[in-house]
Order: structure tokens, then C-alpha cells, then sequence
């Protein structure tokens, strides 16, 4: 993995669930609905085509009423299994678009672990003011929070 620590932004952890389980809540909406933004705010799933080329649309609630757009982007690599890549820089019609409040280009990357999957996700910025400004904006609580969220959906699925 080439990281470069001026431009990219990376949240790692050990998921106790076997791959193809982590791999189905990136891929199954219902799933992803339930970890996918920070508690208490809710997602909505509007697409979510986990294949080269496919459009990644969620939208975001505070109150779980009143929906509002979240996130618009392209499937740019999906390795089942092993690694998924997706852009909101390009939107789910393949536009170019200047998203705010960054541009970026997100790798999940899954591997064996002894203790179920190795999850590593890097985010990556055009230049370093957008990477810092994405840190300030809380990039560690974020992406953390849901990673965290990620983690309790596939250790849960696992255990039944």
C-alpha cells in the first residue's frame, strides 16, 4: 500500500469475523443502513452497487424523519472480498463534481487476520490542505465511530 502521510488519512482495526461477513455489510444495504454513519444520526441507502462502476448513494437524518443528501459517489474497484475503492469526486452518474466539504478517493482493504479481518481503510486528499482540513473536520471520530459501528455488525452476524 503506498501511503503518503501528506495527502492520506487511514483508520485500521481487527474485526473478530471472518472476511466474507465484513465483506457483506460493505455490500448489503440493510446492513450497511446500520453502520455506515455515526449514531445517533440514521443512513438510508438509495444505491449501493458494490462493482466496478457503480453508484454508492446514501442520505443522512439527524431525527430518522427528515433524510438529506450524505454521500454521492462511483465504485471505481471492487475485488470481492479483498478491496473496494469509490470516489465522491465523480458522482453516481459519472459527473465530475466538487463535493463538499473535500474530494476524496477511499481503499477499504480487508485481509485474513487470526482473529477474524484485518480492516484497513485509507482515504486519500488531492493536496494537503484538503487532508487537513478533512482531520479537522473530525476524520478520526468519524471514520473511527463507524468503523467501530462496522466491527459490532459483522461480530454480531458472525455470532449467530
Amino acid at each position: 500500500m503506498n501511503l503518503d502521510p501528506e495527502l492520506d488519512l487511514t483508520v485500521e482495526r481487527i474485526i473478530r469475523a471472518p472476511r466474507a461477513t465484513v465483506w457483506k455489510a460493505w455490500t448489503d444495504p440493510a446492513q450497511f443502513e446500520q453502520w455506515w454513519v455515526p449514531a445517533p444520526a440514521v443512513c438510508r441507502v438509495e444505491r449501493l452497487e458494490i462493482r466496478p462502476g457503480g453508484g454508492m448513494v446514501t442520505q443522512l437524518s439527524d431525527d430518522g424523519a427528515l433524510f438529506g443528501p450524505h454521500l454521492d459517489a462511483v465504485i471505481l474497484v471492487a475485488d470481492e472480498l479483498e478491496r473496494i475503492v469509490f470516489t465522491n469526486a465523480i458522482d453516481s452518474n459519472w459527473r465530475p463534481v466538487s463535493p463538499q466539504p473535500i474530494a476524496m478517493t477511499a481503499e477499504v482493504l480487508l485481509a485474513d487476520h487470526p482473529d477474524g479481518t484485518d480492516y484497513r481503510i485509507v482515504v486519500r486528499h488531492g493536496d494537503p490542505a484538503s487532508r487537513a482540513r478533512h482531520a479537522e473536520l473530525g476524520f478520526a471520530d468519524g471514520w473511527g465511530t463507524v468503523t467501530k459501528q462496522l466491527a459490532a455488525v459483522a461480530e454480531n452476524e458472525a455470532a449467530r
